[in-house]
């Protein structure tokens, strides 16, 4: 089984409603939002279902003339060119039809191609086979291609299941005489050769990548169709005429600079138009941008390159006063209030004063005393290092027993008279 959501994979975890989009799925079918729809009667039900190949770049409409029910995720085995190819089941049902309907194909086409059977394990190894062979095929088509000098690039490969025909994706400047190419190619492959050509954007939407935002490009995931994309688009966003930030992995003007050029068509029509350049007492005042987010029109006097801002009420006030022979004395610039709560920065703290190493210190102190007591032993005659040993141990003794007499002498008590020298008799 495919993914739930949009059945042209095996992602591991595909959980997203509606499609998955950052799942492992390179395309982002249509969510069968009619799939528990009850079937008023059984010849109504609609006999055609939709079959993604290569990953879900390529799909394609077949008719269910099979006894057999298919859902979604399941492999099968469709009409070919002289022989048959595997897809997996993207759509069924009723939705079907609105995407029929949406690709202008009629659902009672008799040259639309018949669904065969169900894949089979063999089916399966056959096609696996074919889609180990596409690499290869790439690099040595585009080596053939190198050798014979055409102005031309191999973006892609796509074989048929059963290795009978295979379909060239390439990309070119302008026209390619291949005709000496195709020959090649069938003698080389031992297959039938399709040459098809194909712009920067769907080559970008084969191999796939991660654009500038960190998501995966929208023409590889849910993109379905390419619209016209020009620097017209950014000067109304007030975007900089930039070719390396405004331009996509493909080369081209990225796609996404149209998502939001209605909401600023409709925002500017509330702007005065022909309000470029307006005349006041210092001189002509330019226009240099337009702030739809606060309606707000900046403008440059020409003793100065400082920008002023003016309200939308103010400039239309100067244009209908230009226009009866008045020169206003000033722009009357317009008081900026940020809304955005101001961010408090905590105050810098220096965490080296607050730890404290004086255990540390203390070890470190001890260990080195230790070490160089051996040296100052070592160093000194063996006469002195005996009397001190003994000096030390008389003190530790006294520190053991303070009342305990030293050595070499007797205690006596407090009353006891000190004794006589005996006499011999």
């Amino acid at each position: 089984m495919g993914c739930d959501n949009c059945g042209t994979g095996k992602p591991n975890g595909c959980k997203s409603n509606g499609g998955c989009s950052t799942g492992g799925c390179n395309r982002l079918n249509a969510f069968d939002w009619l799939m528990n729809m009850p079937i008023a009667a059984v010849s109504d039900e609609c006999t055609v279902i939709e079959v993604s190949f290569n990953q879900g770049s390529r799909k394609d409409f077949f008719r269910n003339t099979t006894v057999q029910q298919f859902e979604k995720g399941d492999l099968v085995c469709v009409e070919g060119v002289s022989g048959f190819d595997l897809g997996e089941v993207s759509l069924t049902g009723e939705i079907v039809r609105l995407q029929m309907k949406k690709h202008e194909v009629k659902e009672d086409n008799p040259e639309m191609k018949k669904v065969l059977r169900r894949a089979s394990d063999r089916d399966i190894d056959t096609w696996r086979h074919s889609k180990g062979r596409e690499k290869e095929a790439v690099i040595r088509s585009r080596a053939i291609a190198k050798q014979l000098k055409l102005d031309m690039k191999i973006s892609q490969v796509e074989m048929q299941a059963d290795s009978r025909k295979a379909t060239f994706f390439y990309i070119a400047d302008g026209r390619v005489d291949f005709r000496e190419l195709i020959k090649i190619y069938a003698s080389e492959f031992k297959l039938k050769v399709e040459m098809r050509q194909i712009g920067a954007r769907q080559e970008s939407a084969k191999v796939g990548g991660i654009g500038s935002c960190g998501r995966e490009l929208c023409c590889s995931t849910w993109l379905t169709d390419f619209k016209s994309v020009n620097t017209t688009a950014a000067r109304y966003q007030n975007l900089s005429i930039n070719q390396t930030k405004l331009s996509g992995q493909c080369g081209r003007l990225k796609c996404c600079l149209n998502y939001e050029l209605d909401t600023y068509l409709d925002a500017l029509q509330g702007f005065p138009d022909n309000c470029d350049n307006i005349q006041v007492a210092k001189g002509h005042a330019m226009l240099i941008k337009k702030d739809i987010f606060k309606n707000l029109m900046w403008y440059v006097l020409p003793d100065s390159n400082k920008q002023y801002p003016v309200t939308i009420e103010r400039v239309r006030k100067i244009k209908s006063l230009n226009a009866q022979g008045v020169i206003p004395e000033e722009l009357e610039i317009a008081e900026i209030t940020s809304s955005k709560v101001k961010e408090v920065e905590p105050e810098f703290v220096e965490l080296v004063g607050q730890i404290s190493l004086q255990s540390l210190e203390r070890a470190d102190k001890k260990r080195k005393q230790k070490q160089q007591q051996p040296r100052q032993q070592r160093q000194q005659p063996p006469q002195q290092q005996r009397g001190q040993q003994q000096k030390g141990q008389q003190q530790r003794g006294q520190q053991q027993n303070p009342n305990r007499p030293p050595q070499g002498g007797q205690q006596r008590g407090p009353n006891r008279p000190p004794q006589q020298p005996r006499r011999d008799k």
